[in-house]
């Protein structure tokens, strides 16, 4: 749950700090270009545009990786997360210092989720998405007692909700009361407490 509660934090620091741009819910950037081509004032074609091709990049990244460290390997995760540590990690440096070089911003921290998304996606946890969770969402109320199903894995869904309600929330007080390098600072240290919650294990292929 805690990359969930980071991808809050980063889509605070985002949206709220480098323009109207998401960097982990591509969704919202897909909505944003379209409401920017319509003449929507705030919005920004080129903030999204960059956002989502270094997203894509990373995804494609993360699939490279699978053919190479093996589809299910727990090295695998780790790796990754290593990775998007280090590059939230530099994001945090260029905020502190550049804070200015928004598309600089934009692209660092959406490669990072496109390689976490990348990885997510191919380990398919069930209901575990990490920055998404409309799908979550409609599981929670299509799966309930009140709709005759189970509910399955309910518990899991709830916790993600909660993890990034409290990382945006966290992430929106931080962007509005001291910038935007204290809250990826922060989005760094809890992909890092990610990366050693990794279970060490052999490599599978």
């Amino acid at each position: 749950m805690t990359v969930t509660a980071v991808s809050g934090l980063i889509d605070a620091v985002s949206y709220l700090g480098l323009g109207h741009v998401f960097t982990a819910n591509m969704t919202g950037n897909v909505v944003i270009i379209g409401f920017a081509a319509a003449g929507v004032p705030g919005f920004s074609v080129l903030g999204s545009l960059v956002s989502l091709a270094a997203f894509l990049v990373g995804a494609g990244a993360a699939g490279r990786l699978g053919t190479v460290l093996g589809r299910t390997s727990p090295n695998r995760l780790r790796c990754v997360l290593l990775l998007e540590t280090v590059l939230l990690a530099t994001a945090t440096t260029v905020a502190f210092v550049a804070s200015h070089a928004l598309h600089a911003l934009i692209a660092l921290i959406a490669l990072a989720m496109g390689l976490r998304n990348g990885t997510v996606r191919k380990l398919a946890v069930p209901d575990v998405t990490t920055t998404v969770l409309t799908l979550t969402l409609t599981g929670l109320a299509s799966d309930s007692t009140l709709a005759g199903g189970t509910n399955p894995r309910a518990g899991r869904r709830l916790a993600s909700v909660l993890a990034m309600l409290a990382g945006a929330f966290g992430g929106a007080l931080l962007v509005q009361h001291t910038g935007l390098g204290w809250p990826l600072l922060a989005s760094t240290v809890g992909t890092a407490a990610a990366v050693l919650a990794v279970p060490r294990g052999p490599s599978a292929g």
